[in-house]
């Protein structure tokens, strides 16, 4: 998942890589490598840009602000949940950490650590600055 600008342009960048790499393995299609290994080689690609690509449109479609509501399958999956909250409210994670009286610092490592060293006040905390409302069913 992308998380800020900068691994965004990093996406963007090796998804043009890939991209070159592929058009490459095209025109090299005589070359001495067997027919199964250039196709292997081809797919291995096509399936990273693929990927790269599905990151790209997910950050674009969430930083757009057209999507309101995301459902998520579980409470594990609240770490990315507050990520994508704070990209689609436009914010930098130093937008973030202004509103919490933070370091910069501090937002970046909760997030590279999907928030495991982030207590559950401070979560809350989180969740009440970036305005968004949880809902979760317990069941007994």
């Amino acid at each position: 998942m992308i998380k800020n600008e900068r691994q965004y342009r990093i996406t963007q960048a090796r998804a043009e890589e890939f991209r070159r790499g592929i058009a490459e393995l095209e025109q090299e299609r005589s070359s001495k490598l067997h027919p199964k290994l250039q196709q292997a080689q081809s797919d291995a690609l096509r399936s990273q840009l693929q990927t790269l690509e599905r990151e790209l449109r997910e950050n674009d479609e969430i930083s757009s602000g057209r999507q309101k509501t995301r459902t998520y399958g579980s409470f594990d999956e609240l770490p990315k949940a507050l990520v994508q909250a704070r990209i689609a409210r436009g914010w930098t994670q130093k937008d973030l950490a202004d509103r919490l009286g933070l370091d910069e610092q501090k937002i970046q490592d909760y997030e590279a650590t999907d928030y495991q060293r982030a207590s559950l006040a401070r979560i809350r905390k989180i969740v009440h600055a970036l305005k968004i409302e949880i809902r979760e069913e317990v069941k007994f």
